[in-house]
């Protein structure tokens, strides 16, 4: 059995209590699946980390929108379509088309409203970068086992958030970046089980799995998800609900970092 350590966005700006936008708990569940990783080494054959790659004028952060007086929106600040429209806020580069599509069509997928988060995982910055506590072990592990482990960079097109592994939120077809990643599809559907865990639960970790889904609905029957090793941003603990009951349906099964494989 050939197996695989999906983890998503396990990074300081998440995983450190004093990260911009701490996912409760995720230090802890950053242990115990570096826990897991030793003690299931032999037995993991490639381990995938995702990472968000954001830069400052992203389309959820604050500097990328202002108000009729100049103001900068707060962090979890919800901004609609009808928002641009009526001009409460309105992107700093003008492109306000741009925006209300993004905004219109992530509305029609009815997942989540469009949230201003505080400022993370900058590109480059220490905030972006892999939680120790994990990249330590993972290093271990490829070291021990002679394996290989591969790093996706995701959220760097500005215009659309990038939750899930696999694509943009909204896909502009003019940036190959937001399309679905058949490649790392792919290459994840070689393997018979694929151990998911990471950050957060309501949000990353959810709109990965869910687009599955539709795209590649073989995969959802190899997942493992990994419970303990991965929480909600607060405020969101019950959002993605329905993703995880669909994955269950359709034979996704459900464990903890105490298993050994």
């Amino acid at each position: 059995m050939n197996n695989a350590l999906f983890v998503i966005d396990p990074q300081n700006d998440f995983c450190e209590n004093t990260g911009s936008l701490y996912v409760p708990g995720a230090t802890g569940d950053m242990t115990r699946l570096a826990a897991f990783l030793r003690r299931n080494a032999v037995n993991i054959h490639k381990v995938f980390i995702t990472a968000d790659d954001h830069q400052p004028n992203d389309i959820s952060h604050p500097a990328f929108w202002v108000d009729a007086q100049g103001n900068n929106p707060a962090p979890f600040t919800s901004i609609s379509a009808e928002d641009v429209k009526n001009k409460v806020y309105l992107p700093v580069d003008g492109l306000v088309e741009r925006a209300e599509w993004y905004l219109s069509d992530l509305e029609a997928e009815g997942k989540y409203a469009h949230t201003i988060w505080p400022v993370h995982c900058l590109s480059g910055t220490y905030g972006a970068d892999i939680c120790k506590t994990f990249m330590d072990e993972v290093l271990e592990w490829a070291a021990q086992t002679k394996r290989y482990y591969k790093i996706v960079r995701k959220g760097a097109y500005p215009y659309s958030e990038h939750f899930g592994a696999f694509k943009a939120e909204v896909i502009n077809p003019d940036y190959p970046e937001t399309m679905f990643n058949y490649d790392l599809a792919d290459e994840l559907n070689t393997f018979d089980t694929i151990y998911i865990a990471g950050e957060a639960k309501s949000h990353c970790v959810a709109n990965t799995i869910s687009q599955l889904f539709d795209t590649m609905p073989e995969m959802v029957s190899k997942l493992v998800i990994l419970e303990d090793a991965m929480g909600c941003v607060a405020g969101f603990e019950h959002a993605a609900d329905d993703v995880y009951q669909t994955a269950k349906d359709r034979g996704a099964k459900f464990s903890d970092t105490g298993l050994t494989i």
